[in-house]
């Protein structure tokens, strides 16, 4: 079982040490940012209920304080009349002034009337009797028969000030109303106190609210002259829970978000608010959490690197053995091509050996042959006819041959310009009547195609091979398809295929529907004589002659094949780039018709005394005269010796030591502007390069027939003699 993962090949071990590096320092930091919260909320709540303990405390006492002062002021009056009142107005202001002198949070004492009318008031003397307070909500209340209540925040008539009123029931006969006496209450005191209880910190808020949430101080005090509104929020809030209690929520007075708690008063219609910014809270948590992330995020970081230092040197002992099993794999891929082609490069050779004595033999075969039939009679029917099948099997034997030097790349090639597509439009008819009517043919030429530098004749063999193949696969009918189109073929690709250049190329791709073939096949299809077909139904050269052929052109080819499925052969020719002559689709065939002599000299140069017996006479009968020799040396004597030699017809393997091309050398030397024409049946590079042809070289392969020999030398002859 692997424990890598299947996408990168990382050890999941690693791969779960990186993320956990930074998973778990995140987890850790979660929780504790959590359990940082809620006691950072806690504390909050906390020191919120501990400043409303305080303020409540406060608050009770002022209220009980008003009390006892509403009492003492009863005492003092006894019951007094108005008429009264108003007669000892300046000792009772005096003795009412001195009451309230310790005690700050009184702005004034006021006596009324059962009218409401102001009768004394130690805020000013003589107080103005016409003053009346009959229509403040406490004063009706007190009439109603109230005792005590409290008042909102006003701007006092007498005191001249915002104050809200504690007032008390005057008399103390409670069935019958005498007046009030009122206590002017300055909610600058309690401003005051909330600030010094919370340093004057602006994150902190206190109400005194009356049991209605009319509000009677706070802090901070407002900055508007008209009196606080009511806030709907902290209404809802103490309308559920009239106690007390701890609430979060948004003012509708502010739209400042806080917590809060609140208390009513234990013997008062009056609730204390204490409340905080609830973003004050969340700073605070970020500077606790501030703390924690100043050692938490290098140890983090700290972790994390060291983790991806162990991936990183992982992924690079991974990326040095990946490296050595490609270059073990490249390695194996070209010990494979090397064997393959040392395979292929031997078969060659045998078989490019056994072309050279078979072509030899076909030539003297072929060139009697044709002696016989010129020396028959005309009404010799039977012996034609012997004669022609006899010729017939010779041309089926040169055309094995020919497949077999085409396979070994040593067959001589004459290219030149070629429009691929030109060529494969020409031949449609050929391969129509070819492949029969079962079988459907479609081409589709690329446009702008480039231009190859190929023989044209032998890539009109390999279409017509690769069709044939193509037609004997599709034994039922099918179709047959003939593409042609520019290609790249890029280092990727020629990395991984021997003997591919990379580069540009001209694509000739072949597919028919046919039974395809196996894995297996397609390893052996290129390898000479192997075949698929019944005994007697195929030489297997054919796909090997295409396989010779584009190699020695310079090219690639490549089978693509699933059994039932057909197969496609992609001919890859490399792209001609410089401009020349425009192409030619064909090369021209020899005439029919037998050229005749002129009386010109040829001397023939060929070390097999039949092929040179042959070929010697049949010239003769043409009517040429004749010099022979059986080698090199031999020949130059010859040339030096008689002169005026009009053509050499030489082999090019000659024994001795000098070949046939350094034998033409030689006879330019003593015979400047010498016509020769070559002949072999197998040959290395005395004439070639690369297979190709040199410039200005003539040449005949063997087996060759009398009459193509005749025209071959009638065009050297014509042609302009060459140094």
């Amino acid at each position: 079982m692997s424990d890598t993962s299947g996408t990168t090949g990382t050890p999941w071990a690693l791969r779960g040490l990186v993320v956990a590096s930074v998973l778990l320092p995140l987890l850790v930091l979660a929780g504790g940012s959590w359990l940082a919260w809620r006691s950072t909320v806690r504390d909050a709540e906390a020191n919120l209920l501990s400043a409303l303990a305080v303020s409540d405390e406060q608050a009770t006492r002022v209220f009980d304080t008003h009390v006892l002062l509403g009492a003492r002021v009863n005492d003092l009056l006894d019951d007094l009349s108005d008429d009264a009142v108003i007669a000892r107005e300046r000792e009772l202001h005096d003795r009412l002034l001195a009451m309230i002198a310790g005690y700050r949070q009184v702005a004034a004492i006021i006596v009324t009337a059962a009218d409401g009318r102001a009768l004394v008031a130690t805020s000013s003397y003589p107080v103005d009797h016409r003053i009346t307070f009959s229509d403040r909500d406490y004063f009706a209340l007190l009439r109603d028969g109230g005792a005590f209540e409290i008042g909102g925040v006003v701007f006092g008539r007498v005191t001249r000030s915002d104050v809200f009123t504690v007032a008390v029931r005057r008399g103390s006969d409670p069935r019958h109303f005498m007046g009030a006496i009122l206590i002017g209450v300055s909610p600058s005191y309690f401003s005051k106190f909330d600030s010094d209880l919370f340093g004057g910190d602006p994150d902190h808020v206190s109400m005194l609210l009356r049991a209605d949430a009319t509000p009677l101080a706070g802090y901070a005090e407002p900055a508007s002259p008209n009196p606080p509104r009511r806030d709907a929020w902290l209404v809802e809030t103490i309308a559920h829970a009239p106690q007390g209690g701890l609430a979060h929520g948004v003012s509708s007075i502010d739209g400042v978000d806080r917590l809060i708690a609140y208390r009513r008063l234990a013997n008062y219609p009056v609730y204390v608010v204490i409340g905080r910014q609830w973003g004050s809270i969340v700073r605070e948590w970020r500077g606790v959490m501030a703390t924690h992330l100043v050692f938490g995020i290098p140890a983090t970081l700290g972790l994390f690197g060291l983790s991806l230092l162990t991936l990183r040197r992982w992924r690079g002992q991974q990326a040095t053995l990946v490296q050595l099993q490609d270059e073990v794999h490249r390695r194996e891929v070209a010990e494979e091509a090397l064997r393959q082609s040392q395979k292929m490069e031997a078969v060659g050779r045998l078989t490019g050996g056994i072309a050279h004595d078979f072509n030899n033999h076909l030539t003297v075969i072929s060139s009697n042959i044709e002696l016989l039939q010129r020396r028959l009679p005309p009404e010799s029917a039977a012996l034609n006819r012997l004669t022609d099948a006899a010729m017939a099997g010779v041309q089926r034997a040169a055309t094995l041959t020919h497949r077999l030097l085409a396979f070994s790349r040593q067959q001589p090639l004459e290219p030149e310009p070629l429009d691929v597509g030109r060529l494969v439009s020409s031949m449609s008819d050929l391969l129509r009547r070819t492949l029969g009517e079962d079988i459907a043919i479609e081409t589709v030429l690329g446009g702008g195609l480039w231009q190859a530098r190929v023989d044209a004749n032998q890539l009109e063999n390999v279409l017509l091979n690769l069709a044939v193949n193509a037609r004997d696969a599709m034994p039922s009918g099918g179709k047959l398809t003939i593409e042609t189109a520019n290609a790249h073929l890029d280092d990727a690709y020629a990395a991984s295929r021997a003997e591919v250049t990379p580069g540009q190329y001209v694509l000739l791709a072949v597919t028919d529907t046919g039974t395809g073939m196996s894995p297996e096949v397609m390893t052996k299809a290129f390898e000479p004589f192997f075949t698929t077909k019944p005994l007697g139904q195929g030489t297997g050269l054919g796909l090997s002659m295409v396989y010779g052929f584009v190699k020695q052109s310079g090219g690639h080819v490549a089978i693509y094949s699933e059994e039932d499925q057909g197969t496609t052969v992609k001919v890859y020719l490399p792209r001609f780039l410089r401009p020349e002559a425009a192409p030619a689709a064909t090369v021209a065939r020899a005439p029919a018709a037998q050229p005749s002599a002129s009386g010109e000299t040829i001397l023939v140069v060929e070390d097999d005394e039949e092929v040179r017996r042959s070929s010697v006479e049949a010239l003769r009968d043409i009517g040429y005269v004749v010099l022979e020799a059986g080698d090199a040396m031999e020949g130059v004597r010859l040339i030096v010796d008689r002169g005026n030699i009009d053509l050499l017809f030489t082999d090019v393997g000659l024994p001795g030591g000098v070949n046939g091309r350094a034998l033409a050398d030689a006879a330019r030397s003593a015979q400047p502007g010498l016509r020769v024409l070559f002949t072999t049946g197998y040959t290395r590079n005395a004439i070639l390069h690369n297979g190709v042809l040199d410039h200005g070289v003539h040449f005949i392969a063997k087996p060759f027939n009398l009459t193509a020999l005749a025209a071959k030398i009638r065009e050297v002859l014509a042609a302009p003699p060459t140094d």
